[in-house]
């Protein structure tokens, strides 16, 4: 067994090091909505924009569904990596690899399907579905490339190596955007050239990607088909990503659902709902930063079997966790109605969100522990235990709509959210004894 380099000591500035960069990194996504929006604008339509924006929803929901690949390599990887297992890190690679391919190419063969399913559940002007169709069907003959950048950023996380998933994240947000003005403004492409630019753009992020990862191939392990192949490694593999997309679909239809009982409030609330929506979007990406900290820093005690550093990594993140959600709270509370105010000029919508905020003060500090939490279950891989809660916590969430929303209206549906929250920390929280335990039972 090919040893790994013993890991520095666990600090403060060692789980920094982990977390700024992604913090970077997911403030960086939404920039990319804003210059493909912005350039498409440049047409002096309505329907590309509409078209780009749909079509960029569909595929990215779609995508959305192999989430479970970045959260389950991080898990493994880091075990791999804190058992000093270096042919297993590289062999994790591969299968990740295996898997983004298949469910890439499954993705191009189905698109027909799958797009007049899209089509179906959220219907357009015929014009816009024209252009969406023309963008879509460009973009996907790349699903196999955002699909692989879900396991080379998770093998990276579990290496601490964030700083090359930033490099990743910046250079292919600066190649779409240098291709969207040229492809759109200079060759006049309209819609075909913004996703023309994106389909570049994913490619070009799996190659630096690949080449960021090139430690893994040089272990002969990552090609060695008895490993990578091993029944027992690929159905644990299998059952851990399957509880982590059964999660992450309860957690998704929470949202969902949200948004669906906030439509029968108005349009007024539904888009005061939409705005305040964006304050938990970026408490998720500040909070991510430290959740992947924990990923990375609990995989490797896990793997090493030392529980007291399990221990020491889980309170070390989650206090960096719950500072940043303090941070935030207090932000949303002093600078709340000043952000509203700059995502909106209605003055209805300013009132009826500045009413709610309350709601965004509490949401970080609800939110923290269940993050956090999810971190340090990812990590261990005890995502049997995550998917178990997450029913639960939905269940939680659908007595409490059942109660609150219709004597407390929008309120209540907040309520019942903040609530989910809580149900999620307070029964992963019940679980974690189970995991320190689990740390020298294996």
């Amino acid at each position: 067994m090919a040893e790994i380099a013993a890991a520095p000591a666990l600090t403060h500035r060692r789980i920094l090091a982990i977390a700024g960069p992604i913090v970077l990194s997911n403030a960086t996504v939404p920039i990319l909505g804003i210059v493909d929006t912005g350039v498409v604008g440049q047409l002096g339509e309505a329907a590309p924009i509409g078209a780009v924006g749909i079509g960029a929803i569909v595929l990215s929901a779609i995508y959305w569904v192999f989430g479970f690949l970045r959260m389950g390599t991080t898990g493994l990887v880091g075990q791999a990596r804190g058992a000093g297992d270096q042919a297993e890190v590289s062999a994790m690679l591969a299968r990740a690899l295996m898997i983004a391919a298949a469910g890439g190419i499954t993705l191009i063969a189905l698109q027909g399907p799958l797009f007049a399913g899209a089509f179906a559940l959220a219907p357009a002007s015929e014009e816009v579905e024209s252009l969406a169709r023309r963008y879509m069907s460009i973009r996907i003959w790349s699903a196999p490339a955002p699909i692989a950048i879900y396991g080379l950023t998770g093998w990276l996380i579990a290496q601490e190596r964030t700083r090359a998933v930033l490099a990743i994240q910046l250079a292919m947000n600066g190649i779409n955007i240098a291709l969207d003005l040229l492809f759109v403004l200079g060759f006049g492409w309209g819609v075909e050239g913004v996703a023309l630019a994106t389909f570049i753009a994913e490619w070009s992020g799996v190659a630096l990607a690949l080449w960021l990862c090139r430690d893994a191939f040089a272990n002969p392990a990552w090609n060695d088909r008895a490993r990578v192949f091993d029944r027992a490694r690929l159905a644990h593999m299998a059952a851990v990503n399957t509880d982590i997309l059964i999660r992450s679909l309860l957690l998704q239809a929470i949202f969902v659902s949200f948004l669906f009982f906030g439509a029968d409030f108005g349009d007024i609330t539904l888009a005061a709902d939409q705005v305040l929506l964006q304050f938990l979007e970026v408490t998720a990406f500040a909070m991510d930063g430290f959740a992947f900290a924990a990923e990375a820093l609990v995989a490797q005690a896990m793997g090493a079997r030392r529980r007291d550093l399990l221990r020491r990594a889980a309170i070390m993140t989650s206090q960096w966790g719950l500072g940043c959600g303090i941070v935030l709270a207090l932000a949303f509370a002093l600078a709340g109605g000043a952000i509203i105010d700059l995502m909106t000029t209605a003055p209805e919508v300013r009132s009826v969100a500045r009413s709610y905020l309350p709601w965004m003060v509490a949401a970080p500090l609800a939110g923290a522990a269940p993050w956090m939490l999810d971190g340090i279950f990812i990590g261990a891989t005890r995502t049997r235990d995550m998917r178990n809660m997450m029913v639960l916590s939905a269940l939680t969430y659908a007595l409490a709509l059942a109660l609150l929303m219709p004597a407390f209206g929008n309120n209540g549906l907040w309520a019942a959210l903040i609530v989910s929250f809580v149900a999620r920390g307070v029964t992963l929280g019940a679980c974690y004894p189970a995991l320190e335990r689990a740390t020298t039972a294996r």
